[in-house]
């Protein structure tokens, strides 16, 4: 087995890598990316690798492990790789790896191309994999795999492990499915369970019924909550019949968890979890043009309010030095809300049964810190431009928009979510334009009110 390399063994090799690779040394270049390192090391380092010299080194990479390292590398970089192979040279690479992981590359792949590749298959592959891919891939179908092993409950322990030790095992066993004759899905039996149970035993006396089977059609972050509320490994994945049709492991649910957390992440800047840091600079320009397409259309929203009080601004110039402070103050307390609750959405913490316990929770928190940052604020602005009524303009503005920003941050993922959007993409940037147009208009409402 290849060994795993450790952060710091993984740094010295890139920084050798880039070094071969820029010198021209691809005898050097072999050796390293060969050095019996595990494969998850060898898509790291591809995917730590310039776009230039990417192609490059995969040319180096084992054919038989190429398969394998595919599967650790983000989509976007897979493509670019399974782009440039036929489809009978596709297969010959993913000869070897899970049906489930071929699965999600064909899911990726244009339809004429996915349906070449899937024609070039055995025919018991073909079966597998075309049952794989009649499930989204966001979906329990879609994380799981066909290999598995099923046992019936009115057969003895002794029997069993007969069985066992007549096929071929999967990877990452720890349970037996126990089903009817029909596969229709009964309970679980642990391996733990069965080696130290006597030969005797029935399996319907020492199975476990706690483990209840996923359906197929259920969303993978269902799947990823169920995992964790359980400590599960493994569980079973059944039809809408109750027939047992695969399994999902935790290594593919451990994926799921980051996947979501990345997509969290990288929404909020408008990217794809699948960006590439390393891609072409057009490429990488033309991702990001539209999100800054879209904040400037945002921003001359927030412009054409300020706009409608040119002439109180041109009469006190304090309110435009000051109305950056109002808008920044609620767009900081509307992000707050807005994390806390995308993140527990997403965890399930949060949702319409107790929506109108947080609005009161967070109406209050921001009440506290809007008095509390107005009291900071007006006194400041007191004693740099020696104007109470200014002072207490501004005090105002603040507490308000404060209370609409915590507002808007914890009303505005549901009816974002209720529109079929996701709240992580689009959530900042409405909340964003709100806070801006809120703190102006109200800002320099209160100003052209009280002042003028």
């Amino acid at each position: 087995m290849s060994a795993s390399l450790t952060d710091v063994q993984l740094d010295l090799q890139k920084l050798q890598l880039t070094v071969a690779l820029e010198s021209g040394d691809l005898e050097r270049v072999s050796r390293l990316i060969n050095a019996n390192i595990a494969v998850v090391d060898i898509a790291h380092l591809l995917a730590s690798t310039p776009h230039k010299f990417r192609m490059t080194l995969w040319g180096f990479v084992d054919q038989a492990v190429q398969g394998e390292v595919l599967t650790h590398l983000n989509e976007e970089i897979q493509q670019s790789f399974l782009g440039r192979m036929s489809a009978e040279e596709i297969v010959d690479t993913a000869h070897g790896i899970d049906s489930d992981d071929l699965a999600d590359l064909l899911q990726h792949m244009p339809l004429e191309r996915s349906n070449r590749v899937l024609q070039l298959l055995s025919v018991e592959e073909r079966s597998e994999v075309e049952g794989l891919l009649a499930y989204p891939e966001d979906t329990a179908g879609g994380l799981m795999t066909t290999d598995m092993v099923t046992i019936r409950a009115d057969v003895t322990v002794a029997t069993v492990l007969r069985y066992l030790r007549q096929i071929s095992l999967p990877d990452a066993l720890d349970r037996l499915w126990v089903t009817d004759r029909q596969l229709h899905y009964q309970g679980s039996l642990a391996l733990t369970v069965l080696l130290t149970a006597a030969p005797s035993s029935l399996v319907s006396a020492i199975m476990n019924t706690d483990i209840q089977g996923i359906r197929a059609a259920e969303h993978e972050d269902q799947v990823a909550r169920l995992f964790e509320r359980q400590d599960l490994v493994s569980a079973p994945v059944v039809n809408d019949e109750g027939i047992v049709i695969g399994r999902i492991t935790i290594d593919d649910v451990v994926d799921v968890i980051r996947d979501s957390e990345a997509h969290n992440m990288m929404s909020m800047a408008g990217l794809d979890e699948e960006n590439d840091a390393f891609s072409p600079i057009v490429k990488s320009s033309q991702d990001r043009a539209v999100w800054l397409g879209i904040n400037m259309a945002t921003a001359f929203i927030a412009a054409a309010v300020m706009s409608q009080f040119e002439a109180s601004i041109a009469q006190i110039v304090a309110l435009a030095v000051l109305s950056p402070v109002v808008a920044s103050m609620g767009g900081i307390a509307g992000s707050q809300t807005l994390t806390l609750m995308i993140r527990g959405m997403a965890t399930g913490h949060i949702g319409q049964s107790n929506l109108t316990w947080l609005v009161l929770r967070e109406l209050g928190v921001g009440l506290i810190n809007g008095s509390l940052w107005a009291i900071v604020i007006g006194v400041i602005t007191f004693f740099w431009y020696h104007q109470l009524s200014l002072s207490l303009v501004i005090a105002a503005a603040i507490l308000v928009n404060i209370c609409i920003a915590v507002l808007s941050g914890t009303l505005l993922p549901f009816f974002l979510k209720a529109a079929k959007i996701d709240p992580a993409l689009s959530g900042s940037v409405i909340l964003t334009t709100l806070t801006d147009v809120f703190g102006f208009l109200t800002f320099l409402g209160l100003a052209t009110l009280f002042l003028l």
